[in-house]
C-alpha cells in the first residue's frame, strides 16, 4: 500500500518551529516595517522579522551585538514628555491639532471629545477593538481622540500590529496621526534626519489605517480618510513644553507602499530553507543562549542579506552582516552608491583588478572604462607629485 503524504505545515507552524518551541514571537513594529521598506531586497531581514525571531538575542549569540536603541534615561524622558502631551484628557494635544492642522477650528469642549477604552485581550482583540471605536467615532460626526491604538496589517504574508501614539478623528471624518517624540524643536524647527525618520514611521502608521477607514466608510456611510499630514509633537527649545508641527508624508507613503509591496512572501522564504533549519537560541533559565555559534551562523547564513552601511542603524543583525560582507570583499560594503556605480563587478577584487587593467573585465563595460581612468589620473597626479616644491607650512 502506498502511504499517504506527510500533511504540509501550515505557515504559522513553520514560523513557530523556526523561533523555537515556546518561544514567544516579537512583533513587528512601525520602525521595523520603515526599515524593511528602506530595504526590500533583504530576504533575512523579512524572514527573522516575519518569524518573529529575537534579531538583538540571536546577534548576542553570534557574538556581534546591536549597538543601536535608546538608553533608558532617553526613553523616561520620552515616555515623561508623552504624559505631559497627554495630560488632562489630552486637552494640549487637542489645542495642537487644531491649531497646526485646522487654523480657525474652535477648540472642542472635553465632554464634546470621546476617549473610547481600547483594552481587549491580545493583540487581535485590540486591534478590533480600535477598528470598532474609530468606526463609532466616524459614525457620530464628532472628536475623538484614541491613545495608543492598536493598528493590524499584513507584511509579505506575516501578520504586524503597529500602536501609533495617539490618533485624532475630526467632525469631517478624517483620521489625523500624532507622533509624539522627544527630541527638541528648536526656532520652530527640528533635526531633519529625525524628522525623516519619525515621517517613515508614521507613513506606516497611515498606510495600516487607509485599510481600516475604506472598512469604516462602507459600514457607516460615511466618508472617512486618513490625513496625509501628521501632527509631530516635540519639546519646545530647550523645554519640556509641548510644539507641534503638520509633516507631509505623501512621498514616504507612496515609498513604503511600493517597498512593502516588493517584499517577497515569507512562506517562499520558508519554503527554500534546508530542512531542520530554526532560530532557536536554546535559553537557559537565566537566559543566557546555550546553542553553538556555529550552528546558529549556519541557519542565519541560508537565508540571503542585503547589506548596506545604512543597516547599522536599523537592524540589529548589522554588525553580522557587515562582518561577513568584508570577509567577502562585497562591494556592498561600500555603499548602495558605490554599488550602483560599479555595475557588474560585485567585489572589491574585481573592481582593483579592473582598475589596474587587468584582463578578464569587458573593457566596454562603462564601471570598467571609469575605473581605469581614474586609476590613470591618480597614477599621473602621484608621478608629479615629488616635483613639486615642499610646502614650507608642512
Amino acid at each position: 500500500m502506498r502511504g499517504h503524504p506527510a500533511p504540509v505545515p501550515s505557515l504559522r507552524q513553520r514560523l513557530t518551529e523556526l523561533r523555537g518551541p515556546g518561544v514567544r514571537p516579537r512583533s513587528l513594529d512601525a520602525r521595523a516595517l520603515a526599515a524593511l521598506a528602506a530595504n526590500p531586497g533583504c530576504r533575512r531581514r523579512a524572514l527573522l522579522d516575519g518569524a518573529g525571531v529575537d534579531k538583538a538575542g540571536l546577534a548576542r549569540a553570534l557574538g556581534t551585538p546591536a549597538a543601536y536603541g535608546q538608553s533608558q534615561f532617553a526613553l523616561a524622558r520620552g515616555n515623561s514628555f508623552e504624559a505631559r502631551v497627554k495630560a488632562d484628557g489630552g486637552a494640549e494635544l487637542l489645542r495642537l491639532v487644531c491649531e497646526r492642522l485646522a487654523p480657525g477650528t474652535a477648540l472642542p469642549q472635553d465632554d464634546a471629545v470621546a476617549r473610547p477604552d481600547l483594552s481587549a485581550s491580545g493583540p487581535e482583540g485590540r486591534a478590533a477593538r480600535t477598528a470598532l471605536a474609530l468606526r463609532e467615532a466616524t459614525a457620530a460626526g464628532g472628536w475623538a481622540l484614541l491613545d495608543h491604538p492598536l493598528l493590524a496589517m499584513e507584511v509579505a504574508g506575516s501578520p504586524a500590529y503597529l500602536e501609533p501614539d495617539a490618533v485624532v478623528v475630526h467632525p469631517d471624518g478624517t483620521w489625523t496621526v500624532v507622533e509624539i517624540k522627544s527630541f527638541p524643536m528648536i526656532d520652530g524647527a527640528a533635526d531633519a534626519a529625525k524628522v525623516g525618520a519619525a515621517a517613515r514611521q508614521a507613513a506606516v502608521y497611515v498606510l495600516a489605517l487607509e485599510a481600516v477607514a475604506e472598512r469604516a466608510a462602507a459600514h457607516t456611510g460615511r466618508p472617512a480618510r486618513v490625513r496625509d499630514r501628521v501632527l509631530l509633537v516635540c519639546p519646545k527649545d530647550f523645554s519640556n513644553l509641548p510644539s507641534a508641527a503638520p509633516v507631509d508624508v505623501r512621498k514616504q507613503l507612496a515609498t513604503t507602499r511600493r517597498q512593502l509591496a516588493r517584499l517577497t512572501r515569507v512562506e517562499e522564504i520558508a519554503a527554500a530553507l534546508p530542512e531542520g533549519t530554526t532560530y532557536d537560541l536554546g535559553l537557559s533559565d537565566d537566559g543566557t543562549a546555550t546553542r553553538p555559534a556555529p550552528e546558529l551562523t549556519e541557519a542565519v547564513e541560508a537565508v540571503p542579506a542585503a547589506y548596506a552601511p545604512e543597516c547599522l542603524a536599523a537592524c540589529e543583525l548589522a554588525f553580522h552582516c557587515r562582518k561577513r560582507s568584508r570577509q567577502e570583499g562585497s562591494v556592498e560594503s561600500l555603499g548602495r552608491g558605490v554599488r550602483g556605480e560599479l555595475g557588474g563587478l560585485h567585489t572589491i577584487e574585481e573592481a582593483l583588478a579592473a582598475a589596474a587593467g587587468a584582463p578578464g573585465p569587458d573593457p566596454d563595460d562603462p564601471a570598467v572604462a571609469a575605473l581605469r581612468t581614474a586609476a590613470a589620473l591618480r597614477a599621473e597626479a602621484l608621478a608629479a607629485a615629488p616635483h613639486q616644491e615642499a610646502d614650507p607650512c608642512r
